[in-house]
C-alpha cells in the first residue's frame, strides 16, 4: 500500500498478522495500514507459510525475505530503506522481533536468493529502524511445556526431535544485543494467550543491553482486546 502524494522516498512498515503461527491472513490487517498511510508511509503487508505448509522455522525465514523483497525493490517503490519499522500482533509481534534482530550469521535468510522475492541480487543484511510489537511471544521454548504451555506452539515446532535448539533459535530473548533496534511493546496485563511477562522480560533485557525501548502496559487488557481509551493511549 502506497500513499497518495508522497514526497520524496517513503518511510515503509511492514506489518505481519497474528494466529499463533496456524492461523491468520495478511488480509485481516489491512485496515492497521491506515493510520500509516495517512502519515504517508508505505506499508508492505506480509504474509508466511502456516504450520499447516511448513512448521518452524518458516515463518520466520518468510518475514526475513520479506525484508530482502522491501529492499530489493526500494527503486521501483520509492521505499526509504533507511526507515524500515516491522510490526505485527501475537505471533506477528513475534515475527516483527525476529524480522529485526536474527543476525544474517544464522543462515535463516538463506532462502531469500529463489522463489518470488523479485528485484536485485540479494542485499546481505537489511537493517530495521525499529519494532512495534503488539503483544508477541518473546522465549518460544516458555510455551511447550511447563505452565505456560500453549497449543499453538506446540503445534509450529510438532514433533520435531531438536525442538529445544529451534525454539531458541526463533525466540527474540536470544538475540537480545547492544544495536538491535529500538522496540515499542504493548501488551494487556491480563492477556491469556501470550504470558505477559513475555513483554517484562524482554523490556528488562533490551535495558540490560542498553538498547532504546518502551513497555506500554494496558492495564487488564486481554490479548488485543483493548477499548477505545486504552487504544487511544497506545496511539498518542
Amino acid at each position: 500500500y502506497l500513499p497518495a502524494n508522497p514526497s520524496g522516498a517513503t518511510p515503509v512498515l511492514m506489518m505481519i498478522h497474528g494466529g499463533g503461527w496456524v492461523q491468520g491472513t495478511k488480509e485481516s490487517q489491512a485496515l492497521r495500514a491506515l493510520p500509516y498511510l495517512e502519515m504517508g508511509w508505505a506499508v508492505v503487508n506480509v504474509t508466511y507459510r502456516l504450520v499447516q505448509v511448513s512448521r518452524a522455522p518458516a515463518a520466520v525465514e518468510d518475514c526475513l525475505c520479506a525484508l530482502q523483497w522491501i529492499a530489493r525493490n526500494a527503486e521501483r517503490y520509492n521505499f526509504d530503506i533507511s526507515r524500515i519499522v516491522t510490526t505485527g500482533n501475537s505471533a506477528g509481534g513475534h515475527l516483527a522481533l525476529t524480522s529485526g534482530m536474527v543476525p544474517a550469521s544464522t543462515g535463516l535468510g538463506r532462502e531469500c536468493a529463489s522463489g518470488s522475492f523479485t528485484g536485485p541480487a540479494t542485499i546481505g543484511s537489511v537493517e530495521v529502524a525499529a519494532i512495534i510489537n503488539w503483544y508477541g511471544i518473546t522465549d518460544v521454548a516458555d510455551l511447550l511445556e511447563g505452565p505456560n504451555t500453549k497449543g499453538y506452539a506446540v503445534q509450529w515446532l510438532g514433533g520435531l526431535a531438536n525442538r529445544a535448539e529451534i525454539a531458541a533459535l526463533v525466540s527474540p530473548l536470544t538475540y537480545v544485543r547492544r544495536g538491535v533496534p529500538p522496540v515499542l511493546t504493548i501488551h494487556g496485563d491480563a492477556d491469556p494467550i501470550v504470558p505477559y511477562q513475555h513483554a517484562v522480560r524482554l523490556h528488562a533485557a533490551l535495558d540490560d543491553a542498553a538498547v532504546p525501548n518502551e513497555l506500554h502496559t494496558v492495564a487488564g487488557g486481554s490479548h488485543g482486546r483493548f477499548n477505545r481509551t486504552q487504544t487511544l493511549a497506545i496511539y498518542e
